[in-house]
């Protein structure tokens, strides 16, 4: 639904990450005054790597933590560049840089900074400030004229500044509050215990017996980067199901063994696992996912996170009782996420300022409920709730707010990258090879709009 009256809004933008920034281009576009509050000293995110993990507690049980960025040294994208970028801003390769088709994170990091600079963003942004406090202003009704109070304080200082605004985007992200498994012995166990959050570089566990805990990207990712340096390296999965790559790969190397589930811990550092084996080992490297966490976020129990479900959101952007002076914006998970986060940031600005309606109440948290209970019947856990894995939900949710359904080459690249990822775990990013597909990508509107001097 379209409506003809607009208004301009105050709007805070929390975090100068990817859907930070691109929500602060888009609400600015629809006429709204932005700040955007982003306690690193610059912008993007995860993508902004930060060695200073020190002082980090090593378990990432400390909330909120010190350091933001789970990116390690050496980590690259598991996704073509071409398929990355925002609609309007191509991911293009640079000259003097990454050229790679699968590049590093600095070059995404770089890539972030070039379309804050092309499109002014960063006289937007509030660097080293960091948000203690976001809670509603006494009103008389929910989602009519809400104010929210944020309080924030800039590092070093002990002031804390409070400011009033007509709305909140919250965009945190979600690669930064480890989520951690239960196991037995966990708390006993005296030798090293790290999550990947804390992971940067190989070095310190050299000659170690290392347990990786989690088959998942990053888990495959830093097991082959220890092959290298450590004495042996075990992978420890859920599932005993293992994909064509990293079988390949569990072949190659004499010292990376592949394991099912931990049963328990001991504190003369043996791991016995649930078929019976075990192995004494010096480090265990948990990587085990994220949890969803707004630490700053007061909704007087609105909004809750339950086993990584936020919600009640609907359309996991809007709390129905909240909107749409609260929405949140890079919840929903295995996307290509820049061009959704896009989307849900054009949405919001639409919303804000009354080109758009959302549904009453009721019919939100219906279809919320709706969609819990599909989530349910098709046996997905439900802390994989925002976990979306699907181009036509994508495509769908655009036409919210007249957001272009993805391209073909775009959607195809994605597909080609991931069967190669299964097939070739520790050489696709190098071996891939579409240039069909690439060629189409290369001469659609997308990536000429800017004109050939960009290049």
């Amino acid at each position: 639904m379209v409506s003809e009256n607009a208004c301009s809004k105050h709007v805070c933008v929390i975090g100068a990450g990817p859907s930070g920034i691109v929500a602060a281009r888009e609400l600015r576009k629809e006429g709204h005054t932005v700040v955007v509050l982003e306690q690193s000293h610059d912008i993007g995110g995860q993508w902004l790597y930060d060695s200073r993990i020190e002082t980090e507690d090593a378990l990432g049980k400390a909330n909120p933590l010190k350091v933001h960025s789970s990116v390690y040294a050496s980590l690259r994208l598991v996704s073509p560049r071409e398929i990355m970028g925002f609609t309007d801003f191509p991911f293009l390769v640079k000259k003097g840089r990454d050229v790679r088709s699968f590049p590093g994170h600095k070059e995404l990091y770089l890539y972030l900074r070039d379309f804050c600079d092309w499109f002014g963003l960063r006289e937007l942004v509030r660097f080293n400030t960091r948000v203690e406090y976001v809670g509603m202003v006494d009103v008389s009704e929910f989602g009519k004229n809400m104010k929210w109070v944020v309080k924030s304080s800039e590092r070093g200082e002990k002031v804390v500044v409070e400011e009033i605004y007509d709305a909140v985007v919250v965009a945190t992200g979600h690669y930064s509050q480890p989520r951690l498994p239960t196991i037995k012995g966990m708390d006993e166990w005296r030798r090293r215990q790290i999550h990947s959050h804390v992971y940067r570089v190989p070095e310190p566990f050299a000659n170690e017996v290392v347990i990786i805990v989690g088959s998942s990207l990053s888990g495959q990712d830093i097991s082959l980067e220890l092959v290298g340096v450590s004495k042996e390296v075990h992978l420890s999965a859920k599932s005993l199901e293992v994909p064509e790559g990293l079988s390949k790969v569990i072949s190659k190397y004499d010292n990376l063994n592949f394991h099912p589930q931990i049963q328990s811990l001991n504190e003369d550092g043996c791991v016995t696992f649930v078929d019976g084996t075990s192995v004494v080992a010096d480090s265990i490297i948990y990587c085990t996912g994220y949890s969803y966490s707004f630490p700053f976020l007061d909704t007087k129990g609105i909004v809750m996170v339950d086993d990584d479900r936020v919600g009640p959101l609907y359309e996991h952007t809007f709390p129905p009782s909240l909107a749409p002076s609260l929405s949140f914006i890079g919840i929903p998970r295995k996307i290509i996420g820049f061009p959704f986060f896009e989307s849900q940031a054009k949405w919001i600005a639409q919303v804000l300022s009354g080109k758009r309606t959302l549904p009453p109440w009721d019919e939100m948290m219906k279809a919320i409920k709706e969609f819990y209970q599909s989530r349910d019947a098709a046996g997905i856990p439900k802390h994989n709730t925002h976990d979306i894995c699907d181009f036509e939900y994508c495509d769908k949710y655009g036409e919210n707010c007249g957001f272009p359904h993805l391209e073909d080459w775009r959607k195809e690249l994605c597909l080609s990258a991931l069967r190669s990822a299964l097939i070739n775990l520790e050489t696709y990013r190098d071996t891939w090879d579409e240039q069909e597909l690439l060629q189409m990508a290369h001469q659609s509107n997308h990536f000429t709009q800017l004109g050939p001097e960009n290049v």
